[in-house]
């Protein structure tokens, strides 16, 4: 049948669904509401904005403007939406949400393509092509049989994300690589390690302790990953010594400078296959983003720590995306279900939005027995479908738009600004000749 079927009208789902309609294909285009709301939701219209109002950054020379640019280049309807529902907002593209989401509606209805089923989904449709973009709060009979088809334990339900900062910006005279008691056997070690002295690390424990939380919805404010997942803040006010003898023990480890174990140590774990962005090992944080760049910039070697992704401890359903998704977004075992959105494992509005387009396009090559549609990985959008289906990510957890997902350039250019706008240019140049 010359139809494809996408589960799902939030951002994602919408681009998915108008990509496959534009390509001249039948999309059956089904959305729970109004039969069903999740808690977030207030409203009956397609593409409801919750958290924010504001799709970051416009200038081309950010990750979220260039991610914006692209999907322009490739006919984003949400941009188009964007485009009609802005409101003042500085440098950043904000929008009035009614707006937003009205056009978006009004255009998904009257598309001849498009035919609106409103009722929930219990089961994914296996003889059909699917995109599957049903959320960040997916949940019940959708999200078993999800974790069914995709193999049991590869759907998550909770976001506990450490900060991500990028390898550049660690001050190497605070730290040193080394494995714990030098047990890589390559000998170049595993963690940057970025040590503390008694009197650093009572100040930063001090500071952490008394550290701002941020505010919880509702539906997050009964999070079980509590139990498991410890922030790293509430673990502290269990003790001054707790965290020194958990995610900062020092044991194993000899600070080059002293000759001596440090009184405690923060770990950073590459995080991506470049070497370009470092997780802060057991650094699950509730703390307000503010909050986590002022105090986390109390440990010496990140003192000028450029924060790629904050912490985030929140209610998100998303599955195992490196080991379970092709690189078009189609699963591994069932080549013709693609997932798209929040539930793939993108954090942010737009990024989701781009990962709908992506899918949208890759089903329609699906059905039509083309070659799938990859971006390369010096785009945004490559970069961030790249990070999310790359087999060498371990302890996945959702990623938005950054320039640390990005390959570095070939030549270094030290200023940041500058260095930005040549990965940008970088990619724009390539989107020049896929225009058409």
């Amino acid at each position: 049948m010359n139809k494809i079927t996408v589960i799902g009208a939030g951002l994602a789902g919408c681009e998915a669904a108008y990509t496959i309609a534009k390509c001249g294909i039948k999309v059956d285009l089904i959305e729970m509401k109004p039969q069903k709301k999740s808690p977030a939701y207030k409203s009956d219209n397609f593409a409801e904005l919750v958290c924010s109002n504001s799709l970051k950054a416009n200038r081309i020379e950010s990750a979220a403007g260039l991610l914006k640019q692209e999907m322009r280049i490739l006919g984003s309807l949400c941009l188009e939406a964007a485009d009609i529902a802005q409101v003042p907002a500085g440098g950043a593209l904000a929008v009035d949400r009614d707006v937003f989401s009205e056009y978006i509606t009004k255009k998904i209805n009257e598309c001849e393509n498009i035919n609106v089923i409103n009722r929930v989904v219990d089961q994914i449709p296996i003889n059909t092509i699917c995109v599957v973009a049903t959320g960040p709060l997916t949940d019940g009979g959708l999200a078993n049989e999800i974790e069914r088809f995709t193999g049991e334990g590869n759907l998550s339900f909770y976001d506990a994300a450490a900060p991500i900062v990028t390898a550049d910006s660690v001050d190497f005279s605070s730290a040193f690589i080394a494995s714990r008691y030098d047990r890589d056997e390559s000998g170049e070690g595993d963690y940057i390690n970025c040590p503390m002295n008694k009197e650093e690390y009572e100040a930063f424990y001090g500071e952490l302790i008394n550290a701002e939380g941020a505010s919880l919805h509702e539906f997050d404010k009964q999070l079980k990953v509590y139990e498991g997942c410890m922030p790293i803040e509430v673990l502290a006010r269990r003790g001054v010594d707790s965290i020194r003898f958990g995610p900062l023990k020092p044991v194993g480890l000899r600070d080059p400078r002293t000759g001596h174990r440090p009184w405690a140590v923060v770990q950073l774990r590459k995080e991506n296959s470049h070497g370009i962005l470092y997780n802060i090992v057991g650094f699950q944080t509730n703390l307000k983003f503010t909050e986590q760049k002022r105090v986390f910039s109390m440990i010496p070697a990140l003192k000028n720590a450029e924060f790629m992704r904050y912490g985030v401890m929140h209610r998100n359903s998303f599955i195992n995306s490196p080991k379970i998704l092709n690189p078009n977004l189609s699963l591994k075992r069932a080549e013709n279900i693609f997932f798209a959105g929040q539930l793939s494992g993108v954090e942010g509005y737009m990024e989701s939005a781009a990962s709908g387009i992506i899918a949208g396009i890759n089903a329609v090559n699906k059905l039509k027995g083309n070659a799938p549609f990859v971006l390369p990985e010096f785009s945004m959008i490559g970069a961030l479908i790249n990070y999310i289906t790359d087999e060498t990510v371990e302890n996945f957890q959702p990623m938005g738009a950054n320039f640390g997902i990005l390959p570095p350039l070939d030549v270094h250019i030290r200023d940041k600004r500058e260095r930005y706008a040549a990965l940008a240019n970088r990619s724009l140049e390539y989107f020049k000749t896929i225009v058409e």
